[in-house]
């Protein structure tokens, strides 16, 4: 089956196109447009019509190569900014238009599942109990497991969260790392109650604040998901670069060869949340994965079709 998987987050919308058979996924594309959907939303409680409309003309793009590319079936899954707005209804109103199915606004518990799936079905089972940490706009998912999910919990420390609360300056002010430091703290103390994170032999970091680290610690010329996807980050390496991020000012972020336009003012803090958590949990290094939530969706597809035909269906033609 040609699936389309879409994962809309509180930063950016991706779409990955792949044929899956059985236990065989062959990738066809992936793009990534960073269209800050949750902007505000942790002040407002709402989404702004700035970002719904941003949002909008990326699924347009997307419904487009859906179409060209003959996907048969796809599956949208929204996460932490729509779960926590007000207005979500009128989100979903948007992408039955343009996309032509149906959004699903998920649970963090069903976020965690799925970013698991997608990180470490290529892994060695021998190198578990895997700890599998997604760094998102919103929030955080902190996954133990190792052919499945044993225990996770969702936290709302995202990049995009700690930045709009806390890292204002340019750069920001020791108080102001402080403050979104005491944030991490917090979410991380009550990950303790749920998941037993010292059982973990291997932890596998996800998403964009983890692979750019990934890609400043190996002093990469240009970003390269071929020499990110594995790499083993020492946490000597990853606080380094979280100091020096967080050190530099908006310009200089800029000019750094892997660096996404999109993730300039929110890499500080999606670094912080990767070095804390590195730093309290004692880790001593982690393993990147290029492979996240969005493989996972890709994984679902066939699965959830047959139980769940609002959710997943034809692209708009």
């Amino acid at each position: 089956m040609r699936v389309g998987a879409v994962d809309c987050g509180t930063n950016s919308v991706r779409l990955l196109v792949a044929d899956v058979d059985g236990a065989v996924k062959h990738d066809v594309l992936r793009e990534m447009r960073v269209v800050r959907l949750g902007e505000g939303v942790d002040r407002t409680g709402e989404l702004s019509e700035q970002a719904l409309e941003r949002t909008r003309r990326a699924l347009a793009d997307y419904a487009a190569t859906c179409a060209e590319l003959a996907v048969e079936q796809i599956r949208m899954v929204a996460t932490s900014a729509t779960r926590d707005a007000r207005n979500r209804d009128q989100f979903r109103s948007m992408v039955r238009e343009v996309l032509g199915v149906e959004p699903e606004v998920i649970s963090g518990d069903e976020e965690a599942a799925l970013s698991f799936d997608g990180a470490t079905r290529g892994l060695d089972p021998a190198d578990g109990p895997f700890l599998v940490v997604d760094i998102g706009g919103g929030s955080t998912e902190l996954v133990l497991g190792t052919t499945a999910v044993e225990a996770a919990l969702s936290v709302d420390i995202g990049c995009v969260r700690l930045t709009e609360r806390h890292l204002v300056g340019d750069p920001p002010r020791a108080g102001e790392v402080a403050a979104a430091e005491a944030d991490i703290d917090a979410a991380l103390a009550l990950v303790r109650e749920v998941v037993p994170v010292e059982r973990a032999r291997t932890t596998v970091g996800l998403a964009g604040s983890v692979t750019t680290v990934a890609a400043l610690a190996l002093e990469l010329p240009a970003y390269d998901p071929d020499r990110i996807h594995l790499s083993r980050i020492p946490a000597a390496q990853v606080a380094a670069v979280t100091a020096r991020l967080l050190a530099q000012t908006r310009e200089q972020r800029a000019a750094l060869p892997v660096m996404h336009p999109g993730r300039v003012d929110v890499i500080g803090a999606g670094a912080l949340v990767l070095s804390t958590v590195v730093d309290r949990l004692g880790l001593a290094e982690v393993l990147v994965s290029e492979a996240d939530i969005l493989d996972g969706i890709a994984w679902s597809v066939p699965q959830v079709a047959a139980t769940r035909p609002a959710a997943v269906q034809q692209p708009v033609r």
